[in-house]
């Protein structure tokens, strides 16, 4: 967790796999932690690690998306988090057969 004035880092295991508080993340979807506990045992929180290239060589884009809601963050070369969001995303409807 961070406090006023710190900036946000991500720890990484041993491996280099991210390692997201999910007390923080909750808190960015506005849920407590037993809420997305839940539903990630349910399945429904996917995640995606995108490596940058180029001028974003040694970035990372971390994206994690339950339902409507996704999480997005920038993280530098040592874990602290250049940038955050939260974007609301339409669900898809299901198309109709004929």
């Amino acid at each position: 967790m961070t406090t006023a004035g710190q900036r946000l880092t991500v720890a990484r295991d041993a491996a280099g796999a991210f390692m997201l508080d999910a007390a923080m993340l909750a808190g960015r979807f506005g849920w407590s932690p037993e809420e997305l506990r839940d539903m990630m045992r349910r399945g429904l929180v996917s995640s995606r690690v995108e490596r940058g290239e180029g001028d974003d060589r040694g970035r990372w884009r971390l994206s994690v998306r339950c339902g409507n809601r996704r999480w997005r963050a920038i993280v530098e070369p040592d874990g602290t988090v250049a940038h955050q969001r939260v974007d609301f995303i339409p669900l898809r409807k299901a198309s109709a057969r004929e």
